[in-house]
């Protein structure tokens, strides 16, 4: 069983930056692809980002990219979302994923969900 653990929501203001740690516990595997969700009040869940484990493929929301990073640090089995120019329309509780494919990760059905973390931008 995997478990994820997420770290690094909060309150910031419109303009500011923030980063956001993904932890893998339990079993874990070569090649987990790990990601990320998010979904603001009233909205669906969109996807974030995903990536590798290798770190050799990123993926990102077209909506989002050149705001948002992804990237991992193996040794320590643990993913960051940096996310810079932050908007209001930003603030969801953003959700950690794994998978062994990483389809399952970008398509939107992962088979491991993190608790979810808070991001709130003020304007």
């Amino acid at each position: 069983q995997v478990q994820l653990g997420e770290s690094g929501g909060g309150l910031v203001q419109a303009g500011g930056s923030m980063r956001l740690s993904c932890s893998v516990s339990g079993r874990t595997y070569n090649s987990l692809a790990m990601g990320w969700f998010r979904q603001a009040p009233g909205k669906e869940r969109e996807f974030v980002a995903g990536i590798t484990w290798t770190g050799g493929t990123t993926v990102y929301s077209d909506s989002l990219k050149g705001r948002f990073a992804l990237s991992i640090n193996i040794a320590k089995q643990t993913t960051y979302l940096e996310m810079s120019n932050l908007e209001p329309e930003d603030t969801a509780v953003y959700y950690c994923v794994a998978d062994l494919q990483f389809r399952a990760v970008t398509s939107g059905s992962p088979l491991y969900w993190g608790s979810g973390t808070q991001v709130t931008v003020s304007s």
